[in-house]
């Protein structure tokens, strides 16, 4: 690829990223009612495929911004950019009620590239949390007593929005094996959840008995900070171990959330405003991982993380009290397992298909939130995907990668909604030789 045409495609990804994910449709889950709303992956499109491994991955040849770490293997010659994309369609099942729902989200885009010898440096966009729904419950009242007709009351709970980072990071190799680095990043967004209540007898809405609408809002706008560590060692001449370890900054966001409340009725409008300041926390994380390689040809990798948002505050309505505050008791701390593994025939090799990279992984998740009192959704998944090389050269260092994932997701009550999520992702990896020095005879 002509060098003028890279550059003019990662201008342009860069600039219209944040568009982008404001344009989203959302997740279309209930579950990002609560808390910042639906953790996003944050992986990019070739560990996705791996189960979302990434503590222990290290290439000069990919963007791995879950450990910056791993920047310093950045390639002196090449300039790295990485863009990637997800569309996906949800089913939902409540009792005997089934939905089915389609989406489609910019992902990611990221640049890395060599400021020194064993120096590497990331830039990067990527989405935090997400927030998107829109579903309708009615609950019966009882009945009117001069008619006997049944008197319900609908509600209509709708919600939008996410969180968005943008960052920079640096990694070093200060002596062979041994690497550290770090992220910094602007983290932003805005949350709203909005519920529209009113009385209604035989489908008729009753004014006279009052409107309710009530509405969460919050906008957001912090840093986050991220710290790693990659040791890596070769065991013989075929075989290499990497190991990883990344530290998440955990501290409270500076905004307040509010809360307002409209009554409406033939006699009058009541109208309640309540705030909440630094009602939102980050939580300190921790994530630990390891990878073996064989020949080139064979990955296995494998991660744990452990989140504390147990000890993070959200703001919640207490209905008992009437008050809006504060709490430790909408998040819980959260586990998750990953486990990859990555296959190419033949790395080097001159036929095509043997340069494809195969990938397969899978991931548990436990709740980071609790729903009305409830454990919240437990995930599961199961990945695979595809890394295709753009060209037929066996110089080519630049994929498309494409990825598969069906994600189940169910919460300890049986009453609450089970999500059945298959997703394809698809993500360019562009890797072009800018710094290399040409010599003419």
């Amino acid at each position: 690829m002509k060098l003028r045409y890279t550059l003019l495609i990662c201008t342009f990804s860069i600039a219209f990223a944040p568009h982008a994910a404001a344009q989203t449709t959302g997740c279309n889950s209930s579950y990002s009612r609560f808390g910042m709303g639906m953790l996003k992956d944050q992986t990019n499109s070739y560990n996705r495929a791996m189960g979302g491994v990434a503590q222990a991955l290290r290439s000069g040849n990919r963007v791995n911004y879950l450990n910056p770490a791993s920047y310093s293997a950045v390639d002196s010659l090449t300039f790295l950019f990485d863009v990637g994309m997800n569309l996906q369609r949800t089913r939902m099942v409540q009792g005997d009620y089934h939905k089915g729902v389609n989406n489609t989200s910019f992902d990611f885009a990221t640049a890395a590239f060599r400021l020194r010898r064993n120096l590497g440096m990331t830039l990067g966009f990527t989405q935090y949390t997400d927030v998107g729904y829109n579903f309708a419950q009615e609950t019966v009242v009882g009945h009117d007593l001069t008619t006997g007709d049944l008197i319900t009351s609908p509600a209509v709970y709708e919600g939008e929005g996410g969180l968005h980072l943008a960052f920079i990071g640096v990694g070093w190799e200060p002596f062979r094996g041994f690497s550290f680095g770090a992220n910094i990043g602007l983290l932003w967004g805005s949350i709203n959840h909005n519920i529209s209540t009113s009385y209604s007898q035989n489908n008729t809405v009753l004014a006279s008995d009052g409107n309710i609408t009530t509405v969460y809002d919050a906008s957001l706008l912090t840093w986050k900070g991220d710290v790693g560590v990659q040791y890596q060692t070769l065991l013989n001449a075929t075989n290499r171990l990497t190991l990883g370890a990344t530290v998440g900054i955990g501290h409270k966001i500076k905004r307040e959330a509010t809360y307002y409340s409209s009554n409406i009725s033939d006699a009058s409008i009541d109208l309640i405003i309540q705030s909440v300041p630094n009602a939102f926390e980050l939580p300190m994380s921790y994530h630990f991982g390891a990878a073996w390689e064989h020949a080139e040809r064979l990955l296995l990798a494998v991660d744990a993380g452990w989140e504390q948002w147990g000890k993070c505050s959200a703001p919640v309505f207490d209905k008992y009290t009437g008050e809006y505050k504060a709490t430790t008791d909408a998040y819980m701390n959260r586990l998750r397992l990953n486990v990859g593994a990555e296959y190419v025939p033949g790395r080097y090799d001159r036929p095509y298909q043997r340069r494809i990279n195969y990938r397969f992984g899978a991931f548990y998740s436990s709740p980071y939130l609790k729903v009305n009192g409830y454990d919240g959704p437990k995930e599961f998944g199961l990945t695979a995907g595809l890394g295709l090389p753009i060209t037929n050269s066996i110089n080519n260092r630049s994929y498309v990668n494409v990825g598969f994932q069906w994600t189940h997701r169910k919460a300890s009550a049986a009453s609450l909604i089970t999500e059945n999520v298959m997703s394809i992702n698809i993500g360019l990896t562009f890797n072009e030789r800018w710094f290399m020095k040409w010599k003419f005879k």
